[in-house]
């Protein structure tokens, strides 16, 4: 009778640091928040200016780890939804000459190679999707954190990443003759909320 009382005692005294340690150590699925999510661009214009664009809609979701430093991601662009602030540069944007838009609706971006710097994601690998060609591409943070919102009463996780693609490596080559620049320059900022 001592042995069970003395063992349902060490039971619940360590119980809720094992119920503790289950919540953390599982996998979490995070929905991006699309008012605090947006992909980025920038190219440079015959070595003056820089253009600049964003994509105004966005969907996905990560699942992520950081006990086990683990993590998968997928994220789909919607092309058309491109957004300089000139809609005349819009149209061209979306047009054959550029993103094809009417050919290439989407972009998509699916990894599930997360880096960690202790419990902060460091850089995301995964295969970029445009214009019907993928590459791989590093998505690397230049800030991240996990905060509990005070507005939606959850976990929400992210950070800005930034990554340079060779836009020819998915057959964007207009422009190059005239000395537009390949690389352009992509900036990430992304928020997800715990579900």
């Amino acid at each position: 009778m001592r042995k069970s009382l003395l063992g349902l005692a060490v039971a619940l005294t360590f119980a809720p640091t094992l119920l503790w340690a289950a919540a953390h150590t599982e996998t979490s699925t995070y929905a991006l928040d699309p008012t605090h999510t947006f992909v980025s661009f920038e190219i440079g214009h015959f070595g003056t200016s820089t253009n600049r664009g964003r994509f105004d809609k966005k969907e996905g979701s990560v699942q992520m780890n950081r006990v086990a430093k683990t993590g998968k991601l997928e994220v789909t662009v919607d092309t058309t939804s491109i957004n300089t602030g000139t809609p005349a540069f819009d149209k061209h944007l979306q047009g054959p000459d550029l993103f094809d838009t009417a050919k290439y609706p989407t972009i998509k971006f699916v990894s599930d190679k997360f880096t960690f710097d202790g419990d902060k994601v460091a850089e995301i690998v995964g295969n970029l999707t445009l214009m019907g060609k993928t590459q791989t591409v590093t998505l690397k943070a230049n800030q991240f954190n996990c905060y509990q919102s005070p507005m939606l009463k959850r976990e929400v996780c992210g950070g800005d990443f930034e990554t340079t693609i060779d836009r020819t490596a998915f057959g964007m080559n207009y422009g190059v003759d005239w000395g537009f620049p390949k690389n352009v320059r992509l900036i990430v900022q992304a928020e997800g909320v715990k579900q």
